[in-house]
């Protein structure tokens, strides 16, 4: 029975769990017929101090597939709510449940979730199950953005379920097992703010500050300290985003989370052909959260999330509008202080200076008019090998390449430390969209597993520039503009 406790393999607290009833519902996985684990994170589990042997074994699959829950775990589903393309929609967890928090050897604490383990009180008609592909997907993405350097909720584990379970047709279905530092939402914040009490909301905020942010509790004012800490996280997170043409796809508030790590890995994609407009998503036909969007959609969501502390920054709610509007005009020059340092070091630049901007935009330009692959053309510059893209040949980027190599000697940085700076920032190896593709159908399809084993070993250290690497910097044969991806519900 899924509700039998097995003895503590993985020894699990959950202080979420001691909130008020408002804040979540209890839930129990779903028992399912047949568990088969088919992508375990022995990295992942090595820092975090668990016997690999153990999760290997049947009693470890049991607890990856939810049909034996840890002694120490309170499973529970958390209630939140989400501006779904700006709308605010209540919602929580539909297809996933908090076992507990694990604490590392360094003493993290961090959520163990299972994703796709059958329904709970927020499912909303939904079956609350996952398909396979979406699962490794999320995986494979949320690895790969690790190895990039990017904050982001990491995977234990995915686990076959044994079961077909319907979407526009029977899929596989499987269960991810997934680590955070924790799942608290901009829409956490936004759901408690409409439905609950001042109270409510205070005793939120106080948990948020003690588990993520205990440097801020003696501020002045630590509900300010808050939105401002989360304002310039979002902006370094997203920055970082954009440096490696990273689309998340889905920018709705509940999937913003307070401690700056990316989430939610659906309609997420990499782009090739460098484009401000580029959307992958098949749910965004207008754009709002395409790849040149994305700060201006971050500034729209930390405003959410200031309208949501309102109440707690100042009891003049006029004067807390005015506390709240000077953080949230901040946003910009915080995001372009992260993105401008970020794109000059892409370019071996070390300190910017007036003038690198426009260099920077020059050659954004040139990449966008010519179709240039955004990660190619930043490893071409960092290893010198100019041929092979059309860009390289034009008169414009010839003196623009005169320019850049002009703008290098007014500064100390020798060519090796150029090298290196560039190397550091340009990752060698992203997730491409065509092999990713391809990796999921050998498995979902042809239960094929090899693909995915290999492409997972290569994106480890994408600024390797390992001679392995190169075969997964080939592009598709045609554009990847018709690409379009699926939040796999």
């Amino acid at each position: 029975m899924n509700d039998h406790k097995q003895e503590p393999i993985l020894k699990l607290e959950n202080t979420y769990g001691t909130l008020p009833p408002f804040f979540f519902a209890t839930a129990k996985p779903e028992h399912v017929p047949n568990p088969e684990l088919v992508l375990f994170n022995e990295g992942l589990a090595e820092e975090f101090g668990i016997d690999k042997e153990i999760f290997l074994a049947n009693k470890g699959v049991d607890i990856l597939a939810g049909n034996q829950i840890p002694l120490s775990a309170t499973p529970l589903a958390m209630s939140y709510g989400g501006h779904q393309f700006g709308h605010f929609t209540k919602l929580g967890d539909g297809r996933a449940i908090l076992l507990g928090e694990y604490i590392t050897p360094l003493g993290e604490r961090v959520d163990i979730q299972l994703k796709g383990s059958g329904r709970t009180t927020y499912s909303r008609g939904g079956d609350g199950k996952a398909t396979l592909s979406a699962m490794l997907r999320e995986y494979v993405m949320s690895e790969a953005m690790y190895g990039l350097g990017i904050p982001t909720t990491r995977s234990l584990a995915v686990v076959k379920t044994g079961e077909q379970i319907m979407r526009q047709k029977a899929e596989t279905g499987a269960i991810l097992t997934r680590t955070a530092a924790s799942h608290l939402r901009v829409g956490t914040f936004a759901y408690t703010a409409k439905q609950g009490t001042i109270n409510d909301l205070k005793t939120l905020a106080d948990y948020t500050i003690n588990r993520h942010y205990p440097q801020i509790k003696d501020a002045e004012n630590p509900y300010i300290s808050l939105l401002e800490i989360v304002i310039d996280r979002q902006a370094s997170l997203v920055s970082k985003w954009n440096l490696v043409g990273f689309i998340h796809g889905v920018m709705n508030t509940d999937n913003v989370t307070i401690s700056g790590e990316t989430i939610d890995y659906g309609p997420c994609a990499f782009m090739d052909d460098y484009g401000v407009s580029t959307v992958f998503s098949s749910i965004d036909r207008d754009g709002r959260y395409s790849y040149g969007n994305q700060p201006a959609i971050t500034q729209w969501n930390m405003a959410r999330f200031a309208e949501a502390l309102l109440p707690l920054i100042d009891e003049n709610m006029d004067h807390a509008i005015t506390i709240c509007e000077n953080a949230i005009r901040k946003f910009p020059d915080i995001y372009h202080g992260y993105w401008i340092t970020g794109m000059c070091h892409k370019l071996g630049i070390s300190d910017p200076i007036e003038g690198d901007e426009q260099l920077v935009n020059r050659l954004l330009a040139m990449m966008e008019q010519h179709k240039a692959d955004f990660t190619n053309t930043f490893k071409a510059l960092t290893m010198e090998t100019l041929e092979g893209i059309t860009l390289f040949e034009t008169k414009e980027f010839e003196q623009w390449n005169v320019d850049w190599k002009k703008r290098l000697t007014l500064q100390k940085s020798s060519k090796e430390e150029v090298k290196s700076l560039m190397k550091q920032t340009n990752p060698a190896i992203i997730p491409r969209n065509h092999i990713m593709e391809k990796a999921l159908k050998d498995a979902d399809i042809y239960g094929n597993m090899q693909p995915i084993y290999d492409f997972l070993e290569a994106l480890k250290e994408p600024y390797a520039y390992t001679t392995k690497q190169n075969e997964y910097s080939h592009l598709n044969e045609k554009p990847d503009t018709d690409y379009r991806t699926y939040c796999g519900t």
